[in-house]
């Protein structure tokens, strides 16, 4: 599954980089991961905590992420499944659904995932 993660996610940035980025303290970046307002995963031969470069902005995360985690986690996904369905193409989008995100059609994106409850 990582390998599937791998390839479809290629810029990662360490939780350390975020706080710095952002102008807080690592601790809160930390406690985004633990509200499950974002996803982190170890990697790398130190299994550091690495979070897509693609969910985070300058001022802060990407508009309607944390909506978005929980509606797929709502739908059992686990972080695995969330990460590559983010990253995975969707032609009647068009683009990813973190594409998309990242260009503020996060209800589309939302429906979409809500839809895979049903």
């Amino acid at each position: 599954m990582e390998t599937k993660i791998e390839s479809l996610v290629h810029d990662w940035v360490y939780l350390p980089d975020i706080s710095e980025r952002w102008g807080v303290l690592v601790t809160e970046v930390r406690q985004m991961v633990k509200d499950h307002k974002l996803i982190a995963v170890r990697r790398g031969p130190n299994r550091s905590l690495q979070v897509p470069a693609d969910f985070i902005t300058d001022d802060g995360l990407v508009k309607h992420l944390p909506g978005t985690l929980t509606v797929l986690r709502d739908c059992r996904f686990t972080d695995e499944e969330i990460l590559e369905w983010l990253f995975t193409e969707d032609p009647s989008l068009p683009g990813s659904p973190i594409q998309a995100l990242r260009e503020n059609r996060g209800t589309e994106v939302k429906r979409r995932a809500q839809a895979m409850s049903l």
